[in-house]
């Protein structure tokens, strides 16, 4: 019995040391890349933002601002 408990305790130490080391090993290359990616930043320059494209103007028909206010009037919302 105590035989699979030692085997056990090794195991399970075993276990989370490769787990440590690989989180150790991930925060490091993380840091490193904060390190070098910004000065190789020119390499990909950020896209140029897209221009608002120019709305037509909404047409100023008296009877379709009348039907939106009688269609509010009648909902109670006005």
């Amino acid at each position: 019995m105590n035989d699979a408990i030692a085997k056990s305790l090794l195991l399970m130490v075993l276990g989370m040391g490769v787990v440590f080391a690989f989180l150790s090993l991930l925060v490091v290359i993380m840091n490193l890349l904060a390190k070098v990616l910004p000065r190789l930043a020119f390499l990909m320059p950020d896209p140029e933002p897209p221009k608002p494209k120019a709305r037509p103007a909404p047409p100023a028909d008296g009877a379709v601002a009348l039907a939106i206010a009688a269609a509010l009037r009648r909902a109670g919302r006005l």
